[in-house]
């Protein structure tokens, strides 16, 4: 088959960052094909993309498209030569209709006047020859994700483009929609279209890919057919390691009630309810499970549980002492931890140094202070052990750690919230951003503090994250509890409907 994308000894350094994105890359993607590019996290897959759509210019090297050597210089010239890119974040304007997005800046008109019956037309149709049935007149602010996603690839295909560069398209999916959306693939890819997909998630890969390829420190690694390979051999690829995929244990049985929400309301920044009438509880040596599509009450949940979020109502008990009103370092003493979703802004403080940002959460503890004053030795020790027992890569004591990698930072905040041996974490998107070698790595941390008697609450959208360390998976939808389901009971098409807001036979749901 003829190849659609050509190119050919890519190079890209990055001085303001001393960052060789990409070193001699040559890669290609065949026309009728859905491509994968995977690797880690600083691989250079998106440069190496960002590039292909004129984002950033290369150092050297050369881009074919149909065989034609072309030059890219901006966005403007990849849509022009027929490239198309869906960001993870849509860029859509919610009071907008689905035509007036589609057609926005190609709009149809008559003597300077807009012809909105007309636009309507021309996106059914456009909708209908795809097979992407969308309702032109309804407004994008009313539609479900998926459907957004949907009116994202109707507004590059409109564009005619025959590359599709698409970054981590199912991160806000539910199972259902991602089904779907794998169908649009295959469907686009049938049509003579050209399907490059970035990501992380290596089963979606193995279903709906052709090929994929595997760079890794800016370099490709491997080029190889989906027949030909399979999702440990891909990770091994990636990260020059075995990988093993930690699963939690069914046969360990959880414990006491060691934290438990009652009957909780938030409200979001806009005073909006984002959290209404929540309860549940999580035991000893138990790992539940909060499984949702992003926006869906998660943050506001989170932080009433650790404190940064005022309660409207509701109750929120640690070993049965009431911290509903409790301060944050209160929570701490009382044997609550916390893996915040962001990890560079709320987890750390890029502007200090490691030692300082180790002791956040004990430094009024003996023995790190001492009469009021902080004692450098035993944060160091502290700082060492994290170091160690964590495997922090570049990480040195009395150092920055605005240049450790998104993996390492991550290890660092795990290794301080569980040196204390909490009782209680509340793990919030603990490997969003991550590649599969620190997920690997966060996975079994979060097993080993469960086994080690914690209970922990594991806010994820990921659902492979969800199944893969649950006890149990309670779902939420508009800031309430749709359902809640032991791991055994559990599957993608159960939880993809309450992610939906459907519901399911009652005795299939478990009491929460």
């Amino acid at each position: 088959m003829a190849l659609a994308v050509e190119m050919t000894g890519i190079s890209k350094y990055f001085p303001s960052t001393a960052v060789q994105a990409n070193r001699g890359v040559n890669f290609s993607a065949e026309s009728g094909q859905v491509h994968a590019l995977v690797g880690e996290n600083g691989a250079g897959k998106t440069t190496l993309m960002n590039i292909l759509y004129g984002l950033h210019q290369p150092d050297e090297g050369e881009i074919k498209i149909n065989g034609k050597h072309v030059l890219v210089p901006t966005p403007n010239e990849a849509i022009h030569l027929g490239i198309g890119m869906v960001h993870q974040h849509f860029k859509l304007i919610p009071s907008f209709t689905v035509a007036q997005n589609i057609l926005l800046g190609i709009e149809p008109h008559k003597y300077g006047l807009l012809r909105q019956g007309y636009e309507n037309d021309m996106v059914r149709a456009l909708a209908d020859s795809f097979g992407l049935p969308v309702e032109p007149s309804e407004k994008v602010s009313n539609l479900t994700v998926g459907m957004q996603q949907r009116v994202e690839i109707l507004k590059t295909l409109q564009r005619n483009a025959y590359i599709l560069l698409l970054d981590e398209p199912t991160a806000v999916l539910t199972p259902q929609e991602a089904d779907e959306f794998f169908k649009v693939l295959r469907n686009l890819a049938e049509r003579g279209r050209t399907v490059i997909l970035i990501t992380h998630k290596l089963p979606e890969v193995m279903k709906v890919a052709d090929q994929v390829t595997v760079m890794r420190h800016g370099e490709v690694i491997e080029v190889t057919s989906i027949s030909d390979t399979n999702i440990n051999s891909l990770a091994h690829a990636m990260v020059g390691r075995n990988i093993v995929f930690n699963k939690k244990e069914s046969h360990v049985r959880p414990g006491e009630v060691i934290a438990e929400v009652k009957d909780l309301f938030v409200s979001s920044n806009n005073g909006a309810a984002a959290v209404m009438g929540v309860s549940f509880q999580v035991h000893k040596n138990e790992i539940l499970g909060i499984a949702g599509v992003s926006g869906n009450g998660q943050n506001e949940l989170t932080e009433a549980i650790t404190g940064l979020r005022e309660v409207d109502k509701g109750k929120v008990l640690l070993a049965s002492l009431d911290i509903t009103k409790a301060a944050v370092h209160e929570r701490r003493k009382s044997g609550m931890a916390h893996i915040p979703e962001d990890r560079m802004t709320m987890g750390l403080n890029l502007q200090t140094t490691l030692d300082e940002n180790v002791i956040v959460n004990q430094y009024r503890q003996k023995p790190y202070s001492r009469a009021g004053f902080l004692v450098a030795a035993a944060i160091r020790k502290l700082a060492n052990s994290i170091i160690e027992r964590f495997s922090v890569a570049s990480a040195k004591t009395g150092e920055g750690i605005a240049t450790l990698s998104g993996g390492n930072l991550q290890k660092l905040v795990l290794g301080r919230e569980l040196s204390g041996n909490p009782h209680f974490i509340v793990a919030s998107q603990p490997t969003r951003g991550l590649d599969v070698g620190s997920i690997e790595f966060v996975h079994k941390s979060l097993l080993d503090a469960s086994r080690s008697g914690a209970g922990i609450l594991l806010i994820s959208v990921d659902i492979d994250e969800i199944f893969s360390l649950c006890d149990r998976i309670a779902v939420l939808y508009r800031g309430q509890i749709a359902g809640v389901l032991s791991a055994e009971d559990a599957d993608e098409q159960k939880l993809g409907i309450l992610m939906a807001g459907g519901n399911l036979d009652p005795a299939e749901e478990m009491t929460q």
